[in-house]
């Protein structure tokens, strides 16, 4: 089985991670999550085909934006036309927050967990409530994450790894959509940074997706994140394509 293309990870990205506010114009979407995550508030295109009258089109769905208090934003994958890029340089959209989309084949055999994990429903407040505090979250934030979590439609876990004095000391969200294993939310306490725990929550994620069915899995980095990089490489991720998004000056 090969690593899953462009469209088919877009996909199941999409489907695992929801948006609050969607609309759709042919090919385009627009999603907005009163600006929790970048992927849930801003315009997509989904087929390279789909680029016909940009110009219009993009000021439509940036309109949208403006009228529900988000910065309009375009995430620029393999999926976005030719026509769509020229619109976008065209208005003045500059690029920022280049990323990477790894990617990796389940094995058979699980990866090996070197830290007590546990697996909660994906709205079981432990695993929020922990997730939202080595974040640093505000009020608000914790609010919009809790209202996107109750609709999530895909099979989906929290995971919590914890060290010696059981405090946790990582998180992750897992989700299969369409047979790929995806994950969002990746974050390690301040002070346990270094000890192994990010991969014991990754480790952990990665097998319960094969679990659940997954034939493949996805994940998605800043480009300059070097750190999370080597750790999904050591995995055994690979690159399968970049993305970036753009916004209007202000």
């Amino acid at each position: 089985m090969a690593l899953p293309p462009a469209r088919e990870i877009e996909a199941a990205t999409l489907s695992a991670w929801p948006a609050l506010q969607v609309a759709h114009d042919g090919l385009w979407l627009w999603r907005g999550s009163r600006g929790y995550t970048k992927r849930a508030n801003a315009i997509h295109c989904l087929d390279p085909s789909d680029d016909g009258n940009a110009d219009a089109r993009l000021a439509r769905m940036a309109a949208f934006s403006r009228q529900n208090n988000l910065p309009p934003v375009f995430r620029v994958t393999p999926l976005t036309g030719p026509g769509v890029i020229a619109a976008l340089d065209r208005a003045g959209w500059t690029e920022f927050e280049p990323s990477r989309v790894l990617a990796i084949e389940m094995p058979a055999a699980d990866w090996p967990v070197a830290a007590r994990v546990r697996l909660l429903d994906h709205r079981d407040p432990v695993w929020r409530h922990a997730q939202a505090e080595m974040s640093n979250y505000d009020q608000k934030t914790i609010e919009t994450l809790e209202a996107l979590l109750a609709i999530m439609v895909c099979d989906s876990r929290g995971v919590l790894a914890y060290n010696a004095d059981g405090l946790p000391a990582a998180a992750a969200l897992a989700s299969v959509a369409n047979g790929i294993g995806t994950f969002v939310n990746v974050v390690a306490r301040t002070s346990e940074r270094g000890r192994g725990y990010g991969r014991a929550v990754v480790a952990a994620a990665l097998n319960w997706t094969r679990e659940a069915g997954a034939g493949q899995a996805a994940i998605q980095v800043l480009g300059a994140n070097d750190k999370a990089i080597s750790l999904y490489t050591s995995l055994g991720f690979s690159e399968v394509y970049r993305y970036h998004y753009r916004k209007l000056a202000a």
